[in-house]
């Protein structure tokens, strides 16, 4: 059974804009698509560390903010690179509400 936990409302994150949420294992970073779509990834970048959730969104897609990495909001896999890819995490929006899996947020490994 998923346990899903409430981590704010959609309109909290401007349209192609994101946040972080921290958790003990380090950061995740929660992203709103054009289309309202969620998506959540870890917040750092496999390549310099740098922090995705100040990267520009397009399409599912975020681009990192310090070597322009991109990578799938979807997969997590980088693009256009041999290796690269973060942690995605299931993520939905119930009621305007934004849901993680906790389940698999706990599973993570130390960031």
């Amino acid at each position: 059974m998923t346990l899903w936990i409430d981590i704010g409302a959609l309109a909290d994150i401007p349209p192609q804009g994101a946040r972080v949420v921290r958790t003990a294992q380090g950061c995740v970073a929660v992203f709103r698509t054009a289309e309202d779509q969620v998506f959540a990834i870890d917040d750092a970048c496999p390549h310099k560390g740098g922090p995705l959730s100040e990267g520009i969104v397009h399409g599912n897609a975020v681009t990192c903010p310090l070597h322009a990495w991109v990578f799938s909001l979807e997969t997590g896999m980088a693009q256009g690179v041999d290796e690269g890819a973060v942690q995605s995490y299931p993520a939905r929006v119930e009621a305007g509400r934004i849901l993680l899996d906790a389940t698999r947020l706990a599973r993570r490994s130390a960031a």
